[in-house]
């Protein structure tokens, strides 16, 4: 009989661990306590180690990108306290592979994988269920799931279970203890969303970035898509963050900066979304990620939150490697999570470490910082600048000799 597993939620983490854990032979069964599967999301960064790992489950090919086409002086501007635009170093600017998606262009793709090509059984999906207790036994994990619909419970077993239902998982508090046990609080906060159409005098595909100290607001442009807007900022009165409407909040952070036509365009954008993400900004950290049959992926294990831009790049490794474990070891369960997570974690380790510098990029914690981080990037954009200027008029030279310029001799 093949061996069973329980993966709990439906986003990349759950999404890739499934379809790894299908490679290596087992028979996944994904639970969602949402009522259907969840088609928006914000703009997403995939590092070239998401891209390698999309590859790895095989849904490289489903997966659309989006990053626009570069042009002399660039395609991203930073605006400053009088309102003047000046270019700016782009995210997409950096010669590293960087992939422009949403994160339902990354869900779609894995939903593909999940269903099936016709070449393979599609993986077992409940939506509205959640688990209610988990109890592991000698030879596999008693799970009590509960049906959101009708409120009937029932008793399942299988041979692992695999958190990935997200930074505040009922997982990880069923197993592993409360929240605030490995929840780092960063006292700062974020709001995204896509946005109908792109703030006036801009290209459509063009960036834009307003930073004020321990504020910021970005809008990240794409090909072929409405540009999406992404806001943080930096306090210390988290929880009562949330005790008003979520808008109400993220304008009185922004307070003072209406002026700029920016800000204000973003504000107004905010009240016409359909949905928005508002939330605290956490990192997850814990000495283990497994125990016995129970095993936590993505941000269940190790969310490295949002200024490390890595989250979906290392839940789709997460996912991969852990297939890869389980087909390297098919007979000991213990081994093969065991080198799951020594491969893994020097890689999680580092990229935890480095998004407090990336924080500093994204919302500057004073004045100084603000000075310092621009400048510095300011000079790197005028190297990175050169060298995309120089390959972009090679790249059309090509293009203008086959060109009949119509003179005659």
């Amino acid at each position: 009989m093949q061996k069973r597993a329980l993966v709990v939620g439906l986003g990349i983490a759950g999404m890739s661990a499934a379809i790894g854990l299908r490679q290596a032979g087992w028979t996944p069964v994904i639970v969602e306590r949402a009522p259907e599967r969840r088609t928006g999301g914000y703009f997403i960064f995939m590092f070239p180690e998401g891209v390698r790992a999309a590859a790895d489950l095989g849904i490289a090919d489903h997966l659309h990108t989006r990053n626009p086409e570069w042009r002399p002086g660039g395609n991203s501007w930073s605006v400053d306290r009088r309102g003047r635009r000046k270019p700016a170093l782009g995210l997409l600017d950096a010669p590293s592979g960087l992939a422009a998606v949403l994160r339902s262009d990354i869900e779609a793709a894995l939903w593909q994988g999940i269903t099936g090509d016709g070449t393979e059984d599609a993986v077992e999906v409940r939506f509205a269920t959640t688990p209610v207790e988990i109890t592991e036994g000698a030879g596999g994990v008693r799970v009590l799931l509960e049906d959101a619909g009708t409120g009937k419970q029932y008793l399942e077993e299988f041979d692992l279970v695999v958190g990935a239902d997200g930074m505040r998982s009922s997982v990880r508090r069923m197993v592993f203890g409360p929240d605030e046990d490995y929840l780092a609080n960063w006292k700062a906060m974020i709001c995204a969303f896509q946005m109908k159409e792109q703030v006036p005098t801009y290209e459509a595909s063009d960036s834009i970035i307003v930073s004020r100290p321990k504020r910021a607001m970005w809008v990240f442009g794409l090909a072929d898509h409405a540009p999406c807007a992404w806001l943080t900022y930096r306090t210390d009165d988290i929880p009562d963050r949330f005790a008003g409407p979520s808008i109400e909040q993220v304008r009185a952070a922004f307070s003072g900066m209406e002026d700029d036509p920016v800000v204000r365009h973003v504000l107004d954008s905010l009240e016409q979304a359909p949905d928005h993400v508002f939330d605290s900004i956490h990192q997850v950290k814990m000495d283990r990620w497994s125990t016995g049959r129970v095993v936590l992926v993505g941000d269940a294990a190790w969310c490295m939150n949002t200024y490390s831009a890595m989250g979906s790049s290392s839940s789709l490794r997460g996912g991969a490697a852990l297939g890869a474990a389980l087909r390297e070891h098919p007979d000991d369960l213990a081994a093969a999570l065991d080198a799951w997570e020594a491969g893994l974690r020097p890689y999680i380790t580092s990229q935890r470490r480095s998004a407090r510098i990336k924080q500093q990029r994204f919302v500057p914690s004073s004045r100084p910082v603000q000075v310092l981080v621009s400048g510095v990037l300011d000079l790197v954009r005028r190297v990175v600048h050169r060298r995309l200027a120089a390959e972009f008029t090679a790249a059309a030279a090509p293009t203008a000799a086959a060109v009949p310029s119509g003179r005659t001799r």
